[in-house]
């Protein structure tokens, strides 16, 4: 039988690898997300809120 101490500390184990993946995977999700949009920007595509580059008008 697991003793209390046990189960909490395993409580906070479990707890802690959780947060660690999640924060692990918004990272690489967002540096993804980066090369992406520098991809797109390269390729000439700009996002609707950015400013138009000068004399080019909408």
């Amino acid at each position: 039988m697991m003793s209390h101490a046990a189960y909490v500390l395993a409580s906070y184990a479990v707890a802690v690898a959780t947060v660690a993946g999640l924060v692990l995977w918004v990272v690489v999700d967002g540096r993804s997300r980066q090369r992406e949009l520098k991809a797109l920007e390269a390729a000439g595509i700009r996002r609707r809120s950015a400013e138009a580059p000068a004399g080019e008008s909408k």
